[in-house]
Order: structure tokens, then C-alpha cells, then sequence
């Protein structure tokens, strides 16, 4: 009997704290691989009582209605980031490059990328106010009274919100609506702190400090003129006349990053900036019984895997046909996650599939290469079971990713829109027979391994940190506040100089005074 009353009461004990601590967390996701992500920290926070409600679009493909881990709220309108419209928009991006690298393909690329990024930031603006105008909505969501708002700041929706709730606000990021996060938030030096997209390390040539300046300068000319305008009258509306776009930003109490410093470049960084790079990693399980059996049949060779992430499953038939006879050259196995049409030439070594368990498979220990895209939870969990990349980068922050890795020399990257089967033959025989690139990627692996926490316990430590405080205000700078002439002490300099250069006059018209009385008293004694 004292036996039973003991483990009764050990269980109570594991129980009440995960009951008396459960909080209340919205949640405003993005769609696509972004809610990969977040659905993670999502199911992590149900596991340990937390309430969630997660807010979602009619037209969602990723984010369900129903869940065991959440209750929804589903807006009225649509997002407009759907399935069809994101892939529609992928294939015109990958057409316009395969024109080349000319200048004028690279003009039509941004101009395709910024007109549709235009149209986006004014659909979401009017979604904010539509939101924002709902008032028995907005009623409901006070009563819940929520802990915090979790969100992607991809989308400015849930940042929005939660300043017009007046709630903590923790960040699911690395971009933001506009750009890289830590740009906004962190003193970003451009003379070693590359602009994502210039594919610059932190030891950059004078010409590269150049072209990096230039960068700097054009992103913020667009987000002057093609991002901000769409909100700050929405925001002075409804949060009143002395708040701006990116003070919003900068006023999150936390911002969980999906990089580590074994991925990124060193750089400054803030106390509300934590760090969870490879959080959705985690050990392998064991694999389906035909793709262990498959992967077993690969003998001593091993096997190659490729997978172009959750939005570009087909590619042209071209890329998909000389791909398939450079893999059918190989002794290894390969298992490709690939959809349309069937390549022609493929060899009886290359097994097709529309899905793969990834991260299983990358933790096999017969997987000898992985060919991707360089999307971040790939080239994460590549790093974090030690597997060295051949990267075919495609779009958005895919080259830069990719850069990363080949620049600590566990990665090769192949331009897939000049690559033929002989150049992508040759990219992976020199991945797989220079014992380097492993070599590297495994000491990644170690490094990133080597924490006193795991990046997902981390992140959780401290988004329940900002529930049992009601924020996290002493780790957020209040440098924001202050006008770009007092940040920069443009006022302190010019004081200073004015101070210089009156002291400087000052002695000149005393010394040259000083002269005129010698000259005059010796002018009288003569």
C-alpha cells in the first residue's frame, strides 16, 4: 500500500507542473515548409499542457482545420499563398533563370519576385484590416485571454495582432517580411557582415565590401517604397500615431532564430535573439520495411538521396532527364523524391518516390550524399546527421544557404540551369571520392551537436519564459525609439566637430590677437 501511494505520488508530481504552468499561446503560422517548422514547436507546447489556438486561412494546404494539437480559428479570407498559386509562381521564377545570368534575366527576376511580392504585401494589408475590423472576433480573442502570441514574421499579420492585443510576442524566424531578421534587429557592420543573396563570406575584398553596400542600399530602397507603404497607414490607424512598421518588429520580446554558428557567419547579435538551428532535427528512426530493404541492396556502395524540398517536386523534363542518366552511371543506390512525368533513361539503381522520411534517412549509416535545393530543414538536418551536400540551388535564400556550406567545404554547389549530365555526374563522383567534404560536414555535426541543451528545449525554456514573466522587455533594446541621427551619434559628431572647430577658432582669434598687441607695442617703442 505504501508502495502504491508513493508512485501515486511521483505521477502527481510529474503532472502538476505541466498542468499548473500550461499556458494559453495563439499561434499565427505561415504556410508551406515555414509550418513544418512551426508545427513542431506547436506539437512540443501541447506536449507539455499548453493550450494552442492556431489561426489559419480558407485556402491553407498545410495547416488543417482539425488537430489533436490545436483549435483553429479560420479567417474569412484568403491568403492567396496557396499550393497552386506558389507553384505556378516557382515555375516562372526557375523559367526566367534558365535564360542565363545575363543582366537582363537577372533584372526579370527581381522584377518578377518584387511585383509579386507587391501584390502580396497589399492582399495581406487588407487581410490585417479586415481582421482588425472584425470586431466580434477581436472580442473572442480577448476573452481567451492569451499568454503570447507566437508567429512567423514572414507575414506581419500576427505581429499586428498581437501589439493590438497588447500581448508578449515571440518570433518563429530567420526572414521577415522584408529581409533577414537580424538586419532589423542587430548591428549588422557591412564591411564583414554579408547581405543575403551576394553569396559573400565575412573575410570580403574591397569590391566585395562595394557590391555589399550597394545591396544594403537597394534593399532598403525597396522596403521604403515597396513594403512599408502598404502598412504604416494600417498600423498608425490601429495602433495609433507614434508607431512605425519596424518598430513593431523591434519590439518583439523574442525572436527564436533557426540558424546556429556552425551554419552562419559570425555576426553581433542582441539578448532576445535565441538560437535553435536544427531544432526539427532529431535521431533516426528506423526506415519502412522496402525502403530498409532497398537501402540495404546498396552492398558497399551506399546510397545517394535527392529531394528538392516540399514546393519543387518536378522539374523540367530536360534537368529531370539528365539527372536520371547521371545517376544511372552510378554503382550507388539513389532514392529520389520526384513528381511528373517519369525521366527518360532511368537506371534499375534510381527508386522514385513522391515522399521520403527524410530526416531517417539521412541519419542511415549507408546514405554517402544528399542532393538539395538548400532549403533551411534540409541542409540543417544534413548538418546534423554529418551527410555532405551536392546543392543545386533554385530561388529565394537557397544559393546563400548553400554557400554556407560549401564555404566550410561539406558541400558543392552545381548551377542547375547550366549544369548537363556530364557536370552533375562529375559534381558527385568529387563529393563522394574527396573525403573532405565528410570530413567537414562531420565536424559540423560535432559542433553542432556539443550544447548544454537541445535547440528545441532551448527555444521552449524560453517562449515559457516570456509566459511566467509577461514578456521579456530587460532582454529587448530600446534603441529602436531613438531617430537615426541620435543612433548613429550623427548629433554627437556634428557637436563634437562644432565644438572642435569653435575651440580651434577661438584659439586662432586669441592667438592672432595675442600677435596684432606684440606687433603694436613694438611698433610704439620704435
Amino acid at each position: 500500500m505504501k508502495m502504491y501511494a508513493q508512485w501515486v505520488w511521483i505521477t502527481l508530481c510529474m503532472l502538476l507542473p505541466t498542468t499548473a504552468l500550461g499556458g494559453k499561446v495563439l499561434v499565427f503560422p505561415v504556410d508551406g515548409s515555414h509550418w513544418v517548422n512551426m508545427n513542431i514547436i506547436v506539437e512540443a507546447l501541447h506536449t507539455r499542457g499548453h493550450q494552442i489556438t492556431v489561426v489559419r486561412h480558407p485556402d491553407s494546404w498545410y495547416i488543417k482545420e482539425s488537430s489533436p494539437l490545436y483549435t483553429s480559428v479560420t479567417l474569412e479570407m484568403d491568403s492567396g499563398f496557396n499550393e497552386d498559386f506558389m507553384k505556378a509562381f516557382l515555375t516562372k521564377l526557375l523559367k526566367i533563370q534558365r535564360e542565363g545570368r545575363s543582366a537582363w534575366a537577372q533584372f526579370k527576376l527581381q522584377l518578377e519576385q518584387g511585383q509579386v511580392g507587391n501584390k502580396m504585401n497589399e492582399k495581406t494589408s487588407k487581410m490585417i484590416a479586415q481582421l482588425l475590423g472584425n470586431k466580434d472576433l477581436i472580442q473572442m480573442l480577448l476573452d481567451a485571454q492569451y499568454d503570447l502570441v507566437l508567429t512567423d514574421p514572414v507575414s506581419p499579420i500576427g505581429m499586428i495582432l498581437a501589439h493590438y492585443l497588447k500581448l508578449p510576442l515571440v518570433f518563429n524566424a530567420r526572414w521577415t517580411t522584408h529581409g533577414e531578421g537580424h538586419f532589423l534587429i542587430a548591428p549588422s557592420p557591412l564591411s564583414y557582415v554579408p547581405q543575403p543573396g551576394v553569396e559573400f563570406s565575412d573575410k570580403m575584398s574591397f569590391f566585395q565590401r562595394v557590391l555589399n553596400v550597394l545591396v544594403r542600399g537597394f534593399s532598403e530602397l525597396y522596403v521604403v517604397t515597396s513594403v512599408i507603404p502598404h502598412y504604416d497607414g494600417l498600423i498608425k490607424t490601429h495602433l495609433g500615431p507614434d508607431v512605425d512598421y519596424r518598430s513593431l518588429f523591434q519590439a518583439a520580446d523574442l525572436w527564436l532564430m533557426r540558424v546556429d554558428f556552425v551554419f552562419e557567419f559570425p555576426r553581433p547579435t542582441m539578448p532576445n535573439v535565441i538560437y535553435m538551428g536544427g531544432f526539427q532535427c532529431k535521431p533516426a528512426k528506423p526506415l519502412p520495411e522496402h525502403l530498409e530493404e532497398f537501402v540495404q541492396s546498396s552492398g558497399e556502395h551506399g546510397v545517394i538521396i535527392m529531394s528538392l524540398g516540399t514546393l519543387i517536386g518536378e522539374l523540367p523534363q530536360d534537368l529531370s532527364d539528365a539527372i536520371a542518366a547521371a545517376f544511372a552511371k552510378l554503382p550507388q543506390k539513389v532514392i529520389w523524391r520526384h513528381k511528373g512525368d517519369k525521366p527518360a533513361g532511368l537506371g534499375n539503381n534510381t527508386l522514385l518516390v513522391d515522399w521520403m522520411p527524410q530526416n531517417d534517412l539521412l541519419g542511415h549509416p549507408k546514405i554517402k550524399l544528399f542532393v538539395a535545393h538548400g532549403g533551411t530543414n534540409g541542409v540543417q538536418e544534413a548538418l546534423y546527421h554529418g551527410v555532405p551536400i551536392l546543392g543545386v540551388p533554385l530561388i529565394f535564400d537557397q544559393p546563400d544557404n548553400l554557400f554556407k556550406i560549401e564555404s566550410k567545404g561539406a558541400g558543392k554547389i552545381i548551377d542547375i540551369f547550366t549544369m548537363d549530365e556530364e557536370i552533375f555526374y562529375q559534381g558527385i563522383q568529387e563529393v563522394l571520392t574527396d573525403p573532405s567534404y565528410r570530413m567537414n560536414m562531420q565536424r559540423l555535426s560535432r559542433l553542432h551537436r556539443d550544447t548544454p541543451m537541445k535547440p528545441l528545449d532551448n527555444a521552449l525554456f524560453w517562449i515559457e519564459f516570456v509566459m511566467r514573466h509577461k514578456g521579456a522587455a530587460h532582454l529587448r533594446t530600446e534603441s529602436y525609439k531613438m531617430p537615426w541621427y541620435a543612433y548613429y551619434s550623427v548629433d554627437v559628431i556634428l557637436f563634437l566637430t562644432g565644438a572642435l572647430l569653435f575651440s580651434l577658432l577661438t584659439a586662432l582669434t586669441l592667438l592672432r590677437c595675442f600677435f596684432n598687441s606684440l606687433c603694436k607695442m613694438k611698433e610704439k617703442r620704435e
